[in-house]
């Protein structure tokens, strides 16, 4: 009787994990209810809170599922494979076949960035342990002469995590223009040749510049007129613009209300209402606000060349993250929170990505042109590249600040990228 009865306890405790685990890759994390959850599992709400005391308990548990299922085939991957090999491609195939795998740790790199997120010390060690397994690899690699040996293992490692994270991310707003395997075999297959290698017989870098450089548009059309009404007016506005940031930074947009924001900002929440009248619009608000400081600073730049203009781009970072890390904070929990497409902000990510990706083609098609770009390199590639890296650095940052050292390594990227003769 009483195996009978545990038996019937682990089914149902079975049964709320998959539940849980289908309803945080189809809506979120933040935007599914312990309610929710008992509901698609058939168990009562009391009934589900016998076997786990918090929404935080079930996410770590479904986390903790798909790590030591990661590990065992890991394990596998590398037992079974030839000296110096490199399987991050083979991996990633192993995780785009496994059913909610990348939707759920696409939106949680992001979301957990917030320190009071249930998964972030799970996800910080996580990155550890990446990082600890992919030096051993490469390391290896580069003993058997697999990767170049002039390669810095250890900075290889940082960017090749931080790529995948933002191919991950990347893959669930385009999914017909981003592979993540296809762009991870091409990255392994460069890693053996030396760091800034171009073919001895390629044209002389041009003196003029091929033609002039693009200007980079991201999100969608500015709709929020801050210049209007009265300075009483304007500057209450901006007051709610920055405390929804930040609060949407700290708990994801899912998890703050109206009131919420009402509160920090000191107002009533008609008050609110008055200035934006639905939350969806004070969400567009903030991302057209944090995209208008991004532009700013992008329009600093002087470069002529398109290898100069990319070359100069790390210094944005710098900025960002002695001056505005907010910024950061606030892109990196509302892309990942908006991968479901049922998000109110899942289309303006979406349309970021594009806009973003045909602005850096057009930048390295430009520098390819111009010959600073070898000829063995993609533009299209190199632009999703980059803006994946750029990204997965950032979410490494906001796991360990003094770790990760954002401008340096886009640098060396860059470097590596775009040779200088």
């Amino acid at each position: 009787m009483t195996s009978t009865r545990s038996a019937r306890a682990a089914a149902t405790r079975q049964r709320i994990l998959d539940a849980a685990h289908e309803l945080f890759v189809s809506q979120g994390y933040r935007a599914t209810s312990l309610r929710d959850i008992a509901a698609a599992a058939s168990v009562s709400h009391p009934g589900l809170l016998g076997h786990f005391a918090s929404k935080d308990d079930l996410l770590a548990e479904v986390v903790a599922q798909f790590e030591q299922d990661n590990a065992d085939v890991f394990t596998v991957v590398v037992a079974a494979a030839e000296p110096g090999a490199l399987m991050f491609s083979e991996l990633a195939a192993r995780n785009a076949t496994t059913p909610g795998y990348l939707e759920l740790f696409a939106a949680l790199t992001g979301e957990a960035s917030a320190p009071g997120h249930p998964s972030h010390e799970r996800m910080r060690e996580r990155y550890a342990d990446m990082r600890a397994l992919t030096i051993d690899a490469l390391q290896d690699a580069v003993d058997h002469g697999v990767i170049a040996p002039d390669r810095d293992v250890e900075a290889e490692t940082t960017r090749a995590i931080a790529g995948w994270d933002g191919l991950q991310l990347m893959a669930q707003y385009l999914p017909d223009r981003v592979d993540v395997v296809d762009m991870l075999e091409e990255r392994e297959s460069l890693w053996a040749t030396p760091v800034g290698w171009r073919d001895p017989g390629e044209q002389e870098t041009s003196a003029e510049s091929a033609g002039p450089l693009p200007e980079l548009v991201i999100g969608g059309p500015d709709d929020h007129d801050d210049e209007s009404g009265y300075a009483a007016g304007r500057r209450r506005r901006s007051q709610i613009l920055a405390d929804a940031m930040q609060l949407f930074a700290r708990r994801g947009y899912g998890d703050t209300s109206l009131r919420d924001i009402a509160q920090a900002v000191g107002v009533s929440k008609s008050t609110l209402l008055h200035h934006y009248p639905t939350k969806e619009a004070l969400l567009g608000a903030v991302l057209t606000e944090r995209d208008k400081a991004i532009r700013v600073q992008g329009e600093t730049a002087d470069a002529r060349r398109a290898a100069d203009l990319l070359r100069g781009m790390p210094s944005g970072a710098v900025h960002n993250a002695v001056d505005e890390p907010g910024l950061i904070e606030v892109y990196a929990v509302l892309s990942c929170e908006a991968v479901p497409a049922s998000h109110p902000a899942h289309a303006y990510f979406q349309n970021r990505f594009a806009r973003s990706m045909e602005y850096f083609t057009e930048v390295f098609r430009l520098a390819q042109l111009d010959g600073d770009l070898p000829a063995h390199r993609d533009p299209e590639r190199e632009a999703v590249w980059l803006i994946a890296l750029w990204d997965g650095l950032q979410y490494q940052w906001l796991y360990d600040r003094n770790a990760v050292d954002v401008a340096a390594q886009l640098r060396a990227h860059l470097e590596d990228v775009l040779p200088r003769r």
